[in-house]
This record gives structure tokens, sequence and C-alpha cells, in this order.
């Protein structure tokens, strides 16, 4: 890692030169042993670091036990909204070491703090991976705002995000809500409201966001057997309980469904969770699908709600059948649900997904956004991005051709070779610039 490198991966910057972590423009606390582990697992994304190579590279010539080395974790994933059982960057290799394992974006040092100016993405050599969602995907994020739109408006939305691995879907959903979260931001600042979308030109008659969101992520994981019940929405629901302002939450959550709050004892205090435990004992399937579909209506009565649900293809069936309960019930809910599913996936395992999803469909009770390849052009504008190279269409009207330039047709064999899958198109510039062709 060079020395003045920044990574970003999720919502989170990490500044080696000036030893900072950063979430959007808010720095966040980490002591400087735990700041330096989680730079060392960064350092070797992908790969096991062994516990022994942790205590070298941050003891060094220092004789520490194997609970300092817990406890920095523990901190670690506190900041980081992480779960031990469920990770999004950090996994435990059991009795070995940790291996860190969210996608990673470099960028050119910054010039200045996130929280004063960040350097411009396109001055960078190697714009980050993420930026690949903003190119060619324009429609696809267009429709996201209007379906936004419609739930803020109190009709729910359940949108399905379908594609082949590689396709863009993380990406693309992950860039709708990184926009969302930073107008939450800007309007906790004292802002001015704001346009749903900064990705086309403002219309005075577009819906602005005037209230703060409740943004939930949770992820199905490939699991043998029937899985924990509703686990990526209990995933979800507790990390938005955990972060600042969860105790209203978590209150609104104690009066509309205590089954669902049993669920998460780790926010809330023993004896909170006692109570809880004898006010649901006896508690029925059937009590907790209820309870959680009118918590639903509560909490948006208070502030809109957008969950993404990561790999359906891997969910339980509880929480499909908490999907096609939600979509069938008529009352008005400010509520955008966003899954993301393989189908190929889903009709290999023999998965009720692809049955539930049709069956939502034939109802008009949800939509499908499908995600197709990148076009040639697509390519071409990823190549300019990350090369800080003008686009090879500058000039030209929107129906002329693609100036025949160096970087035009390189995107072209480049898309020849991989159909416009975005990951392969990625891993084929990764692959020239590594042999410096």
């Amino acid at each position: 890692m060079a020395a003045g490198a920044v990574w970003r991966f999720g919502a989170f910057w990490l500044d080696v030169s000036n030893e900072q972590l950063w979430k959007g423009e808010q720095t966040l606390a980490l002591k400087p042993k735990a700041l330096a582990m989680l730079r060392h697992l960064i350092e070797h994304a992908g790969q096991l670091v062994t516990k022994e190579a942790l205590f070298q590279a941050v003891w060094p010539d220092t004789v520490v036990s194997e609970a300092v080395l817990t406890t920095c974790m523990r901190e670690i994933r506190q900041v980081l909204g992480d779960e031990a059982k469920a990770p999004q960057f950090v996994e435990t290799v059991h009795r070995r070491g940790y291996r860190f394992i969210a996608p990673l974006a470099a960028t050119a040092p910054l010039v200045q703090s996130p929280k004063s100016k960040v350097q411009s993405l396109h001055s960078a050599i190697r714009t980050p991976h993420s930026a690949i969602g903003m190119v060619g995907r324009e429609t696809e994020l267009e429709q996201l705002y209007g379906w936004l739109e419609k739930a803020l408006s109190g009709e729910r939305q359940l949108v399905f995000v379908t594609g082949e691995p590689g396709i863009g879907k993380t990406t693309l959903v992950e860039a709708f809500l990184q926009s969302l979260e930073s107008r939450v931001q800007r309007l906790a600042s004292g802002s001015q409201n704001v346009p749903l979308s900064t990705f086309q030109t403002l219309d005075p008659r577009r819906q602005t966001l005037d209230s703060s969101l409740w943004i939930g992520r949770g992820q199905c994981i490939e699991h043998y057997g029937a899985g924990e019940a509703y686990l990526p929405l209990l995933e979800a629901l507790g990390r938005l309980c955990r972060e600042p302002g969860g105790e209203r939450l978590i209150e609104l959550l104690g009066q509309s469904a205590p089954t669902l709050l049993v669920q998460m004892p780790a926010v809330l205090s023993p004896a909170e969770l006692e109570t809880l435990q004898r006010k649901t004992a006896g508690a029925t399937r059937e009590r907790m699908l209820r309870e959680l579909s009118e918590a639903v209506e509560m909490l948006t009565a208070v502030q809109p709600l957008v969950l993404w649900l990561e790999d359906l293809h891997w969910s339980d069936y509880s929480t499909l059948e908490w999907l096609a309960y939600l979509a069938r019930r008529r009352e008005a809910a400010r509520v955008l649900v966003i899954g993301a599913y393989r189908p190929v996936e889903a009709i290999v395992q023999q998965h009720p997904l692809r049955g539930v999803v049709h069956e939502l469909h034939l109802h008009g009770q949800c939509v499908e956004l499908q995600l197709g390849f990148l076009s040639e052009r697509a390519v071409a504008e990823y190549l300019a991005v990350r090369f800080a190279a003008p686009a090879p269409w500058q000039g030209a009207g929107r129906g002329e051709e693609l100036s025949r330039t160096p970087l035009q047709r390189l995107a072209r064999a480049i898309h020849q070779r991989t159909d416009g899958n975005p990951l392969f198109m990625v891993n084929v510039v990764d692959y020239l610039v590594a042999h410096g062709v």
C-alpha cells in the first residue's frame, strides 16, 4: 500500500497517510492499534491474516494476549457496524485469524480531508471500481429514483434487481443508497431540501427529500438447511438499531413487533430482554409475520424506510413469505424494498423465490429491474474515467460514431472479449494495467 493511498470500502474511507477512518464527511474514532490492525487486514484483503501475523505487524517486539486482539477486532466491528456471524467487512477464520472480504477501491491521496474537499476521482489514475455503477446505468438509476418517489408518497414498492454474477447489481444499488445517505447527511447539517437524483438536470416538478430515511442493509448467506428465519431482516434492522438515533427504532419495534425485537438481544439491556421474553413467550410463527408487516407500516408513518436485501437466491423461506405478505397488504407504507438475486442460481437450486416473484408479478405487486451487459460506449466511458482521459465521443453528437481513438479501439476490443460484463471488463483492465499494456 502506498504511503499516501486512500482505500474505499462500502461507505468508508481509510486515509493511510493521515491515519484516519471516514464515513462520508464524518471521521470515526478508532484507537491507534485497532486502526493499524484494520490497515493490515486491508493491505492483505482477501487473504487469511493469522493471529501471529497480526501480532508481528501491530505489536512488534511486544508480548500481548489474544484478548487484546479480540478487543481490537470488537472495536473495529463496532465502528464499521459489522457482525461476526454475518460479516460484510472482516471474516473470522475460527482459531486462525481474520480475512478482509469487502470489495476495495484505491484512489489517489487526498489533497484535503473528506470533510473539506475530496480530490476528484476523475483525477486519479485508478478510479474506484464502484464508479462502474455510474457507467451505462443512468436509466436504471432513474428507475430506482422513480420507485422511491412512489414509496415516499405511501405506495409500497418491492423491486427485484436481477442479473448474472458480475453484472453490477450490488454496485448499482449501493451507488443509489450512497447518494441517498449523502442527502440525509446534508439535510442533517441544515442544508436545504435536495432533489432525489443528482444524475439529471434539476426539475422543479421533481419531489424532494425533505426528511431523513432509514436505510437498512441485509444479506442472505448460503446455508445448508432451512437457515435462520428472517436473517437478512434481522441484520438490516439490527444495524439500524445500533446506529445513532436507533433508540427511537427500538422503541417503535418494542411497541409493534416485540417478537422480532426479542430476536435481536444485542440491542437490548438484560432487563429489557427478560421483559420481552416473558411478553413473547409462546408466540407463533404467524404472529411474528403479522407483527413484522404491521411494524413496517408503523415505522414508515414516522420515517420512510429503504431496505436492501442482497442475494435472495440464498434466502430463508420466512423472509420470502414476509416479502409476499408485505407486497399484498393494501395499507399505506412509505417503504421501498430492493432485493437482488441471480435467476439462474434460483432455478438451479429450485429455490421457491422464482415462484414467489412470478406470483407477485401476475398481480402487479412487484417490479423487476433486469441488468444487461454494458454497451461499447459505456466501456469507453469507463476507460476514460479510469485513466482520466478525454472521452472518445467529446464534441460528437449523440448519433455520431465514436471517434477512432486508441481509447475507443481498446474499448471495442474489451467489449468484444467480455460482452460488456462489468466484472470481466474490470478484470481485463486490471490485467492490462498490471502488465503495463
